[in-house]
């Protein structure tokens, strides 16, 4: 016999990321796919550190069909900080400490040379949205990558095209595999939607007001 479901909603994810929708598949509830495009530049003066909660919010927003009373709407957003994760976004310096989804395979190279024996911050922001209104959170972790020669990220730019992925990898994959030393934090948040977050959101929302 098989148990019911510990919650009663019904996921919608608005996200084309594989990886997410992987994710979120193992909560046991219905997860339906759909998307949502907004622009994805910061603000001018927001902190690096609030980008990813934001734009989970601003997803969240922007996504224009209804819910009904058992269904949940989830968005998210993962950036990578490198430096001084606390400055301020102002747009004259791309990739200085917030690193976005690399524009080429060049980009992508110089991500990754600039992570390559060195610790960076990735956060990663989630948006529940209800019939009846909206919670969000960020959750942060930290990666320690080993020292990479140029030939290991060009053979991993162009072997996996991590085009799509903040800070240019995806720590499921290759580079993961065979660069990264050590976490701080949990690995589902590097992956892209941390999973203990959303599962405590959920419980909360099941819970009688």
């Amino acid at each position: 016999m098989t148990a019911p479901p510990l919650f009663p909603w019904r996921l919608i994810l608005a996200s084309a990321s594989p990886r997410r929708r992987q994710l979120l598949q193992g909560l046991d509830l219905p997860v339906e796919i759909t998307s949502v495009d907004v622009d994805e530049t910061p603000p001018p003066g927001m902190p690096d550190d609030q980008v990813a909660e934001h734009l989970a919010r601003k997803k969240a927003e922007a996504w224009s069909g209804s819910l009904a009373s058992d269904q949940v709407l989830i968005t998210a957003d993962t950036t990578v900080l490198l430096d001084d994760a606390s400055g301020a976004h102002t747009g004259s310096k791309p990739g200085a400490s917030l690193l976005n989804k690399p524009v080429d395979d060049a980009d992508a190279r110089r991500m990754l040379a600039l992570l390559a024996g060195r610790s960076h911050r990735v956060i990663t922001g989630v948006c529940l949205r209800t019939a009846s209104g909206m919670v969000s959170f960020a959750d942060i972790s930290v990666v320690h990558f080993r020292d990479l020669t140029a030939d290991e990220i060009a053979y991993y730019v162009a072997r996996h095209k991590p085009l799509d992925k903040a800070g240019a990898y995806g720590v499921q994959d290759w580079i993961g595999y065979t660069a990264v030393d050590r976490i701080e934090g949990s690995f589902y948040t590097v992956m892209g939607l941390p999973m203990h977050c959303v599962y405590s959101a959920l419980r909360d929302l099941s819970r009688p007001s």
